[in-house]
Order: C-alpha cells, then structure tokens, then sequence
C-alpha cells in the first residue's frame, strides 16, 4: 500500500485495533473506524466513501460478513484477519504475514505528515436520518485530543475505565489518545455491562469513568449491588448525561464528580463545563469565547432554518431563549468536511450569518444559555418538532415523563397524523421492574407538568428502547413506525382530551382519527 492510501477497520474495541490504528499511521496510511454493525449496502458505502484499498476485519465478524464478501472482493480490496486460524478463501491471515515482515524500523518520513490539517484518518457520522459519511480527521485534531484528560483535571496515576466503540470518537480520540496524553492506565471493555461495571471498576481499581448517551442510566436502573460501594472512581466524564440521571446517579454513587462536556466528531467547537452545575454542557464566559467563539441563533422549526433579518443576516438569541450552535469556521477552528465531495456538507455550512461572506459550522443543536452563561443542550434541530404552532423539545417532554417512579425510559419524537398540520408527540415508554404503567397518574402528571401543546398524543410501551451502538435512541425509525395498531404489536394508547385520559388505541379509535372523529 502505498502512503496516504486508506485501510479501513472492522474490530471491535481490543489491543489489536489499537496497534494496527498506531501501525498504520507510522507507515503515513490513513485508517477508516468502521462502525461494526454495518453490512451490506451501508458498509459498502462506507469502504467506498472513504476510498479504502484494504479491510483488516475481527474473526468473530467472519461468519455475518459472509454474504458480503463477493462484493468485498469485488471492490478490489486486501481482505486482512485477525484472530483466527480458518479464513474463507480471498482473506489472508494478518498476523501470518506481520510475523514474516522484516522486523526493520519504519523510516520517519512516513509518519510525518507534510501538512498537520491533511487527514489523519476518517470516523463515520451515525447515519440516523441517512447513510453515514466519512468525517475527516486532522493530524491537528488528533494532536488536540491528547489535552482532553489534562482538561478533566485527569492525572498521569488514574486508572480509566473505557467502555465506548473505538469507532466513534469518544472512544477512540478523547478516551484513547486522551489517556496517552497524560500517560494513565486505561482499562479497555470490549462491551459495556452495567451489571458487571463496578465489579471491574473494584477489580482494576478504577477512578475515571468515561461515559456517553445512556450509560449512566443504565447504572442507576441497576438494582443495589454491594460491589457499587467502596469504589474509587473521583469522576465521571463524557455527554449526553441528562440532569434527572445525573442527580440519582451522583446521589446513589458518590461522591464524585461529573464532567459532562458536548462536541461534535466533525465539528469546529467543543465546551466543558468545568464548574460542575448540573444539567449544563459548558459555560459561554467572555474568555472561552474569545478563545473558542461560537454563538446561538433563532431557528425556524417549521422552514428548519435560521432566522434572518431584513439584510438577510442571522439573529443572535437572548438569555434562556433556544437557539441553534453555530462556530465561525477559520484557520484555527476549521471545518474539514466529508470523504466524498464538498456536497456532502451541504446544511453544515452557513453563509452570511452576521456578515456578509462570513462562514459559520451549523451543528444541528439547539442549546440554551442562561443569565449566568452556562449552556444547557435543548434538542437537536431534527429531533424538536411544532405542534398547534408551538415548538416541542423531545428532551423536555422526555424530561417530564421520567420524574414518575414507574417509567424507567423514555423517548420522546414527533409523528405524522393525516389531517393535521405538524407533528403529534409520541412517547415509547419502558417500565421500572416491578411497576405497572398507571394511566390515570401518567395523565394527571403530564397535564400538570406540560403544557397542552407538549403533552405526548400517543404512548408506546416497549420491553426496551431501541438505541444505536453508541446508544443514541432511535427516534427517526420509530417516528417511521408510527401509530398504527394494525401493523405494530406493543401496547399503544392515545390521548383523550374530552375525556382527560390515556385510553387504548384501538383499531375502531384510529380510524376514528384517521376520519376525524377523535379530536387530538
């Protein structure tokens, strides 16, 4: 392979991935994280998006990966695996042929790059309203990650515990190369298990935790366990904590400190909240802004743009107002786009927001800053949604249905109802062991918690939410998968506003709806 030339990875997190990601790059190749439940269409897409020429793939993927390998050799790739001693035809054995290498040093030409903003290697987007793209990654960005723990207040003698994919960039930017920046002991989980975390965290003598999306919750929704006292763990960093996990989590758990922070794998802006307030992702103070400028602007729900003035201009938000984040997008804060074409960050950049030829990286967030400064996320651009010409944030409904004690999950995302203009709420609901779903208290707590723009139309009730492997809820596919009784097979109910009641939605009761017999 020749330098600057893509080998693209399917492993889960292990010591291999980590040496083959380090061995690459000290060779000048790029590497390609792939995420590891992709097959067929979507992982094709991925290995040509990025221009891979090789994929170096687990053994334990080689029994799913069958029907995919004609296309695979098809594309002309070097079939690499590791770990086992079988391999279908076409798939050499990698570390066979490491061990008959030279054993010579590589020259220290091909581990320099020639410009720190060329690409280092590439992190695929999740691919929750499409196909996943290829964010590419500087030698800059990577450098930057390495001060990530020394950030956290994180020391050299700590011991963190890393359980996240190393596709993502949680896991394998902030986790891994943060810890080589400080030079701490990581202990590497393959796969998250709450019922085995604070066992592990007593046996290696943990005291980082790094977390994302719903780990936390995952923990607090554990019944007791006596090896969850006596712990060691000082702190706990990562995003997505939301503000009712993170008070039963530091209650139950503590002491300890959670350092919840927010940034995007392709984006140009990052916040820490260093202070420690609960609920909040960083604090806009004059300096961090001088240093890392960003700012919020007023969005359109409906059109699903920023709102502009008569000169055509963006309009900055004021305190405790929901706004969309946006960065200015410079030589040192640069957006370097997708493998693929420049059309592929179409949406992600905005033009003329506060002047004219200004260019500002759309994150796709609405945040919320208060009097104090300190941010708060609101909601994704796609994920809040109008009704009776209100904005509903999914977070805040979600939010609300959590504070009772026999929900244990929530997610909360708009549905299309014929006949209505914008988008109903909808909530899949999981229930706490051993509780019962009470319909007459959920209606007496939604009435008198939201107010009736945001009070969910329609209630799923799941064994288990449905999430990414980066445990995101799946919000667009169950807005996909609608209301319908006749087509899904969980308990669904409705609300009835003449009556004040959560009723069960029955066929006879949808298509009442459906003809506009039963007001919403």
């Amino acid at each position: 392979l020749a330098p600057g030339a893509t080998v693209a990875l399917l492993l889960p997190a292990c010591p291999e991935f980590l040496w083959l990601w380090f061995g690459l790059a000290k060779a000048g190749l790029r590497t390609a994280f792939v995420p590891t439940a992709l097959r067929r269409g979507p992982l094709l897409h991925c290995l040509r998006s990025c221009g891979a020429r090789a994929l170096v793939l687990a053994a334990e993927f080689l029994e799913s990966l069958e029907p995919d390998l004609p296309a695979l050799r098809a594309m002309g790739l070097h079939l690499w695996a590791a770990g086992s001693e079988t391999y279908p035809a076409g798939i050499s054995d990698l570390l066979a042929e490491v061990s008959a290498e030279v054993d010579a040093p590589v020259p220290g030409y091909l581990s320099a790059p020639e410009n720190i903003m060329d690409t280092c290697l590439y992190i695929f987007t999740s691919g929750t309203t499409g196909l996943p793209k290829a964010a590419r990654i500087s030698h800059l960005k990577v450098l930057q990650c390495q001060g990530f723990y020394q950030l956290c207040g994180a020391r050299q003698e700590d011991v963190i515990y890393l359980a996240l994919p190393l596709y993502h960039m949680s896991g394998s930017l902030l986790g891994i190369v943060g810890c080589l920046g400080i030079g701490a002991t990581v202990v590497l989980k393959s796969k998250f298990s709450a019922g085995q975390f604070w066992e592990d965290c007593q046996q290696h003598r943990v005291t980082v935790f790094q977390y994302i999306g719903e780990l936390c919750r995952y923990l607090v929704n554990q019944p007791p366990n006596q090896t969850e006292h006596g712990h060691k763990v000082r702190m706990a960093v990562g995003s997505g904590l939301r503000p009712d996990t993170w008070e039963r989590f530091v209650r139950r758990f503590g002491p300890l400190r959670v350092l919840e922070t927010y940034g995007l794998t392709e984006g140009n802006v990052a916040t820490f909240n260093y202070t420690g307030q609960r609920g909040a992702v960083g604090r806009a103070s004059w300096l961090y802004k001088h240093v890392f400028p960003f700012s919020l602007i007023r969005y359109d729900v409906t059109t699903g743009e920023p709102v502009r003035n008569t000169r055509g201009h963006c309009v900055a938000t004021s305190p405790g107002e929901p706004g969309l984040l946006v960065a200015p997008v410079s030589q040192q804060s640069p957006f370097l786009g997708y493998a693929g074409g420049p059309e592929l960050a179409q949406g992600k950049l905005l033009k003329d927001v506060f002047r004219p030829g200004d260019i500002f990286f759309n994150t796709g967030d609405l945040l919320v800053c208060d009097n104090q400064g300190f941010l708060r996320f609101h909601d994704r651009t796609g994920d809040t949604f109008r009704w009776k010409g209100e904005n509903v944030a999914t977070t805040e409904v979600a939010e609300a249905l959590e504070a009772l004690h026999f929900l244990q999950e929530v997610n909360v995302y708009g549905v299309a109802v014929p006949g209505h203009e914008g988008r109903a709420g909808m909530a899949a609901l999981v229930l706490r062991p051993p509780h019962s779903l009470d319909l007459v208290q959920l209606y007496t707590h939604v009435s008198e918690n939201l107010p009736p723009y945001a009070q969910p139309r329609f209630l799923r009730l799941q064994e288990s939410l449905a999430t990414t492997e980066t445990f995101k809820q799946q919000k667009v596919r169950m807005a996909k998968e609608g209301f319908d009784p006749s087509t899904l097979s969980d308990p669904l109910y409705i609300l009835d506003q003449a009556g004040g009641a959560y009723l069960p939605l029955t066929p006879a009761r949808y298509s009442a709806l459906l003809a506009g017999d039963l007001r919403i």
